[in-house]
């Protein structure tokens, strides 16, 4: 699946972040934005260590495989943990088709990466809003994502940070074009044309998406604000 995954990944994407989802209706508003043309689904998993709020694990991941799968789509899990190498092999056996951790969480970065890559999942590094993006240089040619956060991690509906469009330009300078530059906080029609004006080409969106009363059409409407697949 992980050719798959980077075909889809290689696009301009919009990924629904469930984090902001309504966890009674999970499976419910998940196929709402599937049906409304999403294939990137994006689960944010949070230990309470790495950043204080605790979130999701292997088991929703699982719980929502076959769901994607049988939409022609992927699981995008985003590690906000400390020392992700220790759980990246449990979210690949859940279902998980790509694996994005912090460059800060961990002091084996490249191993982290190889590991995933072993797992036969896309790899992904996130940098947050304070690090440098020399963080991502050595670990390129390696990865398949670049995350930059456009918020600080940790809680959905932050503000997007407006001088993080000149980070996004300096991160699709490191990575080149064939890594997939993604942006994650305050991304919504407003703010996601400017990032892909930035270099960025794959957009997490959560409250955006999923604190209105119609996810399908909030997710369309920033798929067209960018011309999203």
């Amino acid at each position: 699946m992980s050719a798959a995954a980077r075909d889809l990944l290689s696009g301009v994407r919009v990924a629904p972040s469930i984090l902001s989802a309504d966890f009674g209706r999970l499976r419910e508003q998940v196929g709402e934005v599937l049906q409304a043309g999403a294939r990137v689904i994006h689960v944010d998993v949070m230990d309470g260590h790495f950043v204080p709020p605790i979130t999701v694990g292997p088991l929703i991941v699982a719980g929502l495989a076959e769901q994607a799968r049988d939409a022609g789509a992927i699981l995008e899990v985003h590690l906000m943990i400390e020392r992700p190498e220790r759980q990246v092999g449990e979210f690949v056996k859940a279902g998980a088709h790509s694996v994005t951790f912090h460059a800060e969480a961990t002091p084996h970065v490249a191993y982290a990466a190889s590991l995933i890559r072993e797992h036969g999942a896309c790899v992904g590094v996130a940098i947050n809003p304070g690090t440098p993006v020399g963080a991502l240089a050595e670990v390129a040619p390696a990865i398949d994502v670049a995350l930059c956060m456009t918020v600080n991690p940790g809680w959905g509906g932050q503000q997007f940070i407006e001088h993080s469009l000149q980070k996004i330009e300096r991160v699709r300078a490191i990575v080149g074009d064939a890594v997939a530059v993604e942006v994650d906080g305050g991304i919504a029609a407003d703010t996601a044309p400017q990032c892909r004006e930035a270099g960025a080409s794959v957009f997490v969106a959560g409250s955006a998406i999923f604190a209105g009363d119609d996810p399908g059409e909030a997710y369309r409407a920033i798929a067209r604000s960018v011309d999203a697949a």
